[in-house]
Order: structure tokens, then sequence, then C-alpha cells
């Protein structure tokens, strides 16, 4: 086998498999049907791109199609960024404004008529022989790295904003959706420094051996990314929840507050009344609860109780209510009358709803898990 054939199974095998994910994402019953649809059209986009693998020569008998598999490319940042904004915020929507995404994608095929889709073949090759050193493909190059570098950075920013709603208003300990976003958008925005690499290498060696073994790593490296991120997301039942778009993070509900303010009688009492409801009503026993759900209990607005919690104890929400669980979590474990109960059973009855994110944040409130807290009382 030479090397050619091993990259083209190579290339045959990740592109059925990334198309096979694909399928299984359009095809599959679940409530989150938008982002596993934007997932599979990324995953197809990158399919696509990637049967240029498969191709030893150029498909002179198949200019058009190789044409518009180029513009295919531009499609691929912009359906990665909407996938991110439909897992991070549970209302989003695909909208007709939507479709400005397309624009680059559009202006390409435009591009590409005028020289290829509708001229014979003579005309399809010579263009295409000189297009590399034309203005208009520098730029159709540059603006694919700018878009590129725009969604991407777009991307960070709304899983970090993400992130921050979550914990300001949430109780759900389970972030493992965001941190998992978070770090496949970074193993694809560094996967795409393989492609700038083998550019590059293309440009100074030409299209030798180095630059086959850069494309094969490439491959590789898409396809195990995927693997693994899909993995993550089937693990946990919760993945696609998203958060609340309409929320905002404090810091932008009260932008002019300073990071310690004073705490005055008004504000004590607020403290206090807040204190004294976890105590009685003992509210963080929902697993479900909310900011929203826990206003409305104490009669404030919830823009008053998020600054009261974020800003005044200096805790996030999602930190504040845990606390409170673990200490109940604290007292299960010391009666001798529940020692019987599993610790499935309590992480459940106080709240939580997995059994990792109640050891994680047993650990973090208590510096041992709750097995070997157990122990030590005996």
């Amino acid at each position: 086998m030479d090397k050619y054939s091993f990259l083209e199974i190579t290339a045959l095998i990740g592109i059925f498999l990334v198309l096979f994910l694909a399928l299984f994402l359009l095809t599959v019953k679940t409530k989150h049907k938008l982002a596993n649809w934007l997932l599979a059209f990324f995953l197809f986009t990158n399919a696509v791109d990637a049967c240029k693998f498969l191709m030893r020569d150029f498909p002179v008998n198949f200019i058009n199609l190789e044409a518009f598999r180029w513009s295919i490319n531009y499609l691929v940042p912009a359906s990665f960024y909407l996938y991110v904004l439909s897992v991070c915020f549970s209302k989003f929507r695909l909208k007709p404004k939507h479709l400005l995404h397309t624009i680059p994608f559009v202006a390409f095929n435009l591009y590409m008529m005028s020289g290829i889709y509708f001229e014979d073949r003579a005309t399809k090759v010579s263009f295409i022989n000189t297009m590399n050193q034309t203005p208009i493909m520098h730029f159709f190059y540059f603006l694919f790295e700018f878009l590129f570098q725009i969604y991407f950075i777009a991307s960070f920013l709304v899983i970090r904003k993400s992130k921050t709603v979550y914990l300001e208003n949430y109780t759900n300990p389970n972030i493992s959706i965001l941190n998992a976003l978070y770090k496949i958008t970074i193993l694809y925005y560094v996967l795409h420094f393989l492609v700038l690499i083998r550019w590059l290498v293309s440009l100074i060696f030409g299209w030798g051996e180095l630059r086959q073994w850069i494309v094969t790593l490439d491959g590789f490296a898409f396809l195990f990314c995927t693997c693994w991120y899909l993995f993550v997301a089937l693990n946990n039942p919760e993945f696609f929840r998203g958060v609340n778009s309409q929320l905002k993070p404090i810091v932008d509900l009260i932008p002019k507050q300073k990071s310690s303010p004073i705490i005055d009688d008004e504000k004590n009492k607020q403290i206090l009344a807040l204190k004294e409801l976890m105590i009685k009503n003992e509210p963080y026993l929902n697993s479900s609860l909310t900011i929203q759900d826990l206003a409305e209990q104490l009669n404030m607005p919830v823009k008053d109780l998020s600054a009261l919690i974020n800003l005044y104890m200096n805790k996030h929400f999602f930190d504040f209510i845990n606390e409170y669980r673990i200490e109940k979590a604290k007292e299960i474990l010391k009666n001798p009358l529940q020692k019987e109960l599993t610790i499935l059973e309590i992480l459940y009855q106080v709240g939580f709803n997995s059994k990792s994110s109640f050891s994680t944040s047993f650990k973090k409130h208590t510096g041992t898990t709750p097995t070997d807290f157990r122990k030590s009382l005996n």
C-alpha cells in the first residue's frame, strides 16, 4: 500500500464516521433538534471539505462540483457559531436575519459563475490556472481567514457570557455543557492552525510528502475532537439545556456598581431575610431552583436579588445555593438515624441531580468527598 492509498483510506473512514454522526444527529429523537441539526450541518460541511483528501489529481470531469466544494468553506465558521448560540441559549431560533451569514458563500459562488459554472472546459481550466494570482481570489482567502477569526472569537464570548449568566441565575451545578463546548471551540481553533501550516508548507515546499502528512494529521485531529465532543454530549442528559437569552450578567445590569459596595442597614435586612428564608423554607432542595423562583418567594425584583447575592454577598447564585445543599447533606451524613441512606439518595434529597456534580461541590466546600466525610465520622 503506497502513502496515497493510506491517506485515501484514512480520509474515507473519517468522512464516513463524520457523516454517520451527522445522520445520527438528524434522526435521533430529542427536544433539542435545532442544536443537533446545526451541529450535523457543521459536520457535513467539514466532510464535504475533507473530500479533497480523496483526490490524487484535480477532478477535471467535475470542475463545477469542485468549485462548489470550495464555496462550502464559507459556511463552516458561521454554522459553528450558530450552533454555539443554539446550545448556550434555550430560546435561540433561526430567523431570516441569519441568512446574512450566507453572504460570503453566495458572493464566492457568484465569482465562480463568472469563470467556471457556465463556461466550457478549456475556459474553466484557464480560469483555475490563473485565479490564485488574481486580487479578487486573494480577497476571498483573506475573507475566509477574517470570518474564521471573527466567528470563533464571537463563540468564545457567547460561551463566557452564558457561563456567567448560568452561575448567577441557576443552581444545577452540571455545567459540563459549557466546559465541553469551550474546550471543543479551542480545539477547533487550534485545528485551524494546522490548515494555516498546510498552506505555508504548500507555499514553501510545494505539494510534497510533508504536506500530505499534515493533511492526515489534520483529518485525524478533527475526527478525534468531534467524536470526543459527541461522547461528552451523549453522556450528559442535560447537555443541550441552555440558559435564558433574556438574562444578562449582573455587571451589565448594574454597570456603575463598585466591586465592593458598602452594605447599609437596608441591605443587611435583605441579607438576613434571605438567610432566614433559606433556613426556614429550604428552597434549595428544589433541584431546578432559579433566581427567579427565589425572588418570587422573597417578593423582591430579580435584579435586586441578583445584585444582593453577587455583589453584596460576593457569591454566585450557583455557589450560594450549593453551600446550603452541602450543609444539608452534611447534616444527613452525620445523622445516625439516616446512615442507611446511600450517597445517591442523599444527593437527590438535597437538590443535586448527578453524583459527579454533588461530589465536586462537596469537595469544593469541605475539602473531602462525601464518602470520606462519612467514613471520618465513624
